[in-house]
């Protein structure tokens, strides 16, 4: 069986949780449609002046935190498949923001957790009650939940003087299972949502400047052990005709060009439209590789779109507005929505 996605005739990206908000600043030329325009066609008017509608909006925007979470739907014709990758660490942040996005719940078929990292896994059980109760309710199956095998208790990262940064405990593999989740554990390459989505398998590492994070620790019960490559961590392709291939990575612990590169190996012969979600370029020891990854991804990869966002870095989205600005640079930002034809 062919690993290859069905090309697409359009691809819709929505930011359902992300670290940054911003509905001021204007973004070159690109299909993107800003939280604040999406709002004003599901809002009422509350008042008129000079014969216009006045529409009240920004006590209805998105809460941005610290986490992803994006919502892909994928068409042809007039069929449809949509999967949610990452869910995002507070399951109130994303369900009101799924809300405030007019997100339909049943119409999500698959949860996909790109790695086992509490701001991407956090609010899996809620948000798999939520999606699994709508679906319900249209006489829909649950939603499959897809995730790693390699699934550790805790993770961390360990400070130069010794201190553990800890993130929360990972949610259990028994709880999305109440939540009404249809749990199926991937270590390899597969195709979700009806084809319309590749899920990676083990991402190669191929930069010389460096992959994984640096100090980063896996519990296991009482037990920790280093763990700074992170080789959970898996990425989404989808492939719309006309554009090329976008590829969705959560933290890019592997580096995003690597992400990129290994996409390329999956879905050979097609260049690249979309490069959205977190490049983790920001930190002492990432930021290091900015300049590198930042050469790598105009020449190795050459995106028509570079769409930073999460884990990414002040500094380093600076370095790729620099390098792709006017008009190859759109950074994800919590509520925006990115119209792929």
């Amino acid at each position: 069986m062919s690993l290859r996605p069905v090309a697409l005739d359009e691809l819709v990206l929505t930011l359902v949780v992300d670290n940054e908000t911003d509905n001021l600043s204007s973004i070159d030329g690109l299909p993107v449609l800003p939280e604040v325009v999406g709002l004003l066609g599901r809002i009422a008017p509350t008042r008129q002046h000079d014969g216009h509608d006045c529409i009240p909006v920004f006590d209805h925007i998105c809460v941005a935190c610290h986490g992803l979470s994006v919502l892909a739907t994928g068409t042809i014709g007039d069929e449809r498949h949509s999967i949610l990758f990452d869910v995002g660490p507070y399951a109130e942040v994303w369900l009101d923001n799924a809300e405030r996005l007019a997100v339909d719940l049943a119409s999500i078929e698959v949860v996909f957790l790109s790695h086992w990292h509490w701001d991407h896994s956090g609010a899996m059980p809620e948000v798999i009650a939520a999606i699994t109760v709508a679906r319900s309710a249209m006489g829909l199956a649950p939603p499959i939940v897809d995730v790693h095998p390699d699934r550790p208790d805790q993770r961390g990262i360990r400070m130069p003087w010794g201190t553990v940064v800890m993130l929360p405990p990972e949610p259990t593999l028994e709880s999305m299972a109440a939540a009404g989740g249809d749990v199926r554990q991937h270590r390899d390459a597969h195709l979700v949502g009806s084809g319309y989505f590749l899920g990676s398998g083990p991402i190669e590492r191929v930069t010389d400047y460096g992959a994984g994070l640096d100090g980063h620790h896996s519990f296991v019960g009482d037990v920790g052990v280093p763990d700074p490559l992170i080789l959970d961590e898996r990425y989404i392709v989808a492939d719309v005709a006309g554009r090329g291939i976008t590829v969705l990575s959560a933290c890019s612990h592997a580096g995003i060009v690597n992400a990129c590169l290994d996409a390329r190996r999956m879905v050979p012969g097609r260049p690249f439209d979309t490069v959205l979600g977190g490049y983790h370029l920001a930190g002492a020891s990432m930021e290091q590789r900015i300049g590198a990854t930042v050469d790598d991804l105009e020449r190795l990869v050459s995106p028509q779109i570079v769409a930073p966002g999460h884990c990414t870095g002040w500094r380093a989205k600076a370095a790729l507005a620099n390098r792709f600005a006017p008009g190859r640079y759109a950074p994800a930002l919590v509520g925006m929505t990115y119209h792929l034809r």
